[in-house]
């Protein structure tokens, strides 16, 4: 039945045109953005998921950093203790030359010993980075007592967050103590050499007029061999903490990469079936409008049986 008043063809061909055209919009915004869920109203749950793993992945953007510039002050540290620990070595070489040295030998190697002593400190001094010198801290401060690299955010299923840090305690690697006057260091530590005369690494003299005994000596070399031992611990501890770092800088790089692939499997578009899904709405499209067409057309063919 043909009708003035009621086309139904054209409704037809128009329904199915406005859901291509809804169709095709969908495929541009997807080839556009890159997204299949791009809003919460393409599929909450989705977005849901994507949003808080993004925001994870923001922390661990930031660990990445903070892991970055532990790793800078514990490298700069491992690497000065090292160098301190060979000097402390020709130190004790030098030492133990002295002890069967004649007095004016040992006033020679006291010179040799004094530019050792003089490389110590501005090894030390030099030891610094980004404002933190793990060699040279306060004694007196009751706060500041070690460094915090964090290295884990952690979130359980109730919410509650709670992070990882590895510590490096301040009393291990102090080779000065940078309180005025302070002594609490490995190097500026005193010890007895012989009655009441007490030395310490930075100021170890064997052309001093009190260390002329073999027992003075020996004594002074066991202040050294305590030091060094001290030392090595520090350093052990700095290689560890080195060690802890660079696999958790690893392991945050893997972390992150997982979660981008995560959330790129629930709301990143498969842009060759996009692409392929356009090319057939636009054919659809087209289609549409000349089913439209022909359908409008219709109704010029009832004005000709009016013409006679």
């Amino acid at each position: 039945m043909s009708s003035i008043n009621t086309n139904t063809a054209a409704l037809t061909a128009l329904q199915s045109l406005n859901a291509t055209q809804k169709a095709l919009e969908t495929t541009q915004s997807r080839i556009s953005t890159g997204f299949r869920v791009s809003t919460a109203s393409d599929n909450a749950a989705y977005w849901s998921i994507a949003t808080t793993m993004r925001s994870d992945n923001k922390a661990n953007s930031v660990l990445q950093d903070a892991l970055g510039l532990g790793a800078g002050k514990v490298d700069t540290a491992y690497t000065a203790m090292n160098s301190a620990i060979d000097v402390v070595d020709q130190i004790k070489q030098k030492v133990l030359l002295a002890k069967t040295s004649s007095s004016d030998d040992r006033k020679k190697i006291q010179s040799e010993i004094s530019a050792l002593q003089s490389q110590l400190k501005d090894n030390i001094g030099g030891a610094s980075y980004a404002g933190s010198n793990l060699l040279k801290t306060d004694s007196s401060s009751a706060t500041d007592t070690k460094l915090t690299v964090m290295t884990s955010y952690n979130r359980d299923s109730t919410g509650k967050v709670s992070t990882g840090t590895i510590d490096v305690k301040y009393t291990d690697t102090r080779l000065i103590d940078a309180k005025a006057g302070g002594s609490a260091g490995l190097l500026d530590t005193s010890f007895a050499t012989t009655g009441a005369t007490k030395m310490s690494i930075l100021n170890v003299n064997v052309g001093s007029g009190g260390i002329t005994t073999s027992t003075a000596f020996d004594n002074m070399l066991t202040g050294i061999e305590t030091a060094l031992k001290g030392m090595a611990t520090g350093a052990a501890s700095l290689g560890a903490a080195k060690a802890r770092i660079d696999l958790q800088k690893d392991f945050i790089s893997k972390l992150s990469d997982s979660i981008d692939r995560g959330v790129g499997q629930l709301v990143d578009a498969d842009m060759n079936k996009e692409s392929t899904r356009l090319q057939a709405l636009q054919v659809q499209q087209q289609l549409g409008v000349q089913a439209l067409s022909i359908a409008n057309g219709s109704t010029q063919s009832i004005l000709s049986l009016f013409r006679g």
